[in-house]
């Protein structure tokens, strides 16, 4: 992996399966890794298995629907770590309902979770940053091909592209990146008794003919957080197992 040792990375929603995943991979490649939670207590697994493996990390609790508390977490971040050189905005919600029964709370929800989470998030790490650094979305396949009952996650996740793009167009002179990573279906516990037929379908679809992982997904953000992605900004990296290359009709 490439070597990340002497950074602190920042990643929100660390205490979800995928944000989890994400924090271990950071970690692995040497971070000290700040992991973001929004229940008390959330984040303590995550905190210890990073110390297990001889890594560095700190559990912090912040509700980032809440523009202030997005600069106070990432405030003590960068305080604890003596630096702040990369952010995954990870935390986000996927409720499921049909466009009709959206109300406009479901939808100021979803994109206040999703949306307004990253904007605040990104603008205070930056004003941290210096000059330079690395910001990654975490947003989805379906920012391009919604699913039935995602409108509003899908809007969201869409709108994270497009606010990275821009985002790296503004803070590229400061010599901070902005990309997003968007991934397929990741596998959690329970996925394929809740959803077999589900599962069936994107193992058929995908040519690499596997669901996700959390380190998949991980590794990426790794990667774009990292030299060697150096060159790269307002990107939105494709980790889908193939799926999307597969022809619609």
């Amino acid at each position: 992996m490439p070597d990340l040792s002497g950074t602190t990375a920042c990643v929100t929603g660390a205490s979800g399966v995928l944000g989890r995943g994400i924090a271990l991979r950071f970690a692995e490649a040497g971070a000290a890794v700040a992991v973001h939670h929004r229940r008390p207590g959330a984040g303590d697994d995550v905190v210890a298995a990073i110390e297990r493996a001889g890594g560095r990390a700190r559990a912090f609790a912040a509700e980032l629907t809440d523009d202030q508390a997005c600069h106070a977490l990432l405030g003590a971040v960068a305080e604890w770590g003596g630096r702040l050189d990369a952010l995954v905005n990870n935390a986000g919600i996927q409720p499921v309902a049909a466009l009709d029964e959206l109300g406009a709370g479901d939808w100021r929800a979803m994109l206040d979770a999703t949306l307004t989470s990253a904007f605040s998030c990104t603008q205070a790490a930056v004003r941290l940053m210096g000059d330079g650094g690395s910001v990654t979305h975490i947003a989805s396949i379906e920012a391009r091909q919604p699913a039935a009952g995602h409108v509003h996650y899908s809007s969201a996740k869409a709108a994270l592209v497009m606010h990275a793009r821009g985002a790296a167009l503004e803070y590229g002179p400061r010599g901070i990146r902005v990309n997003t990573v968007s991934p397929g279906l990741i596998a959690r516990p329970g996925l394929e008794r809740e959803w077999p037929d589900g599962v069936e379908r994107w193992r058929r679809a995908a040519p690499l003919g596997r669901l996700g992982t959390p380190g998949d997904v991980g590794n990426a953000c790794v990667f774009l957080a990292s030299p060697l992605a150096s060159w790269i900004t307002g990107h939105d990296l494709v980790v889908d197992g193939g799926v999307t290359a597969r022809p619609t009709w």
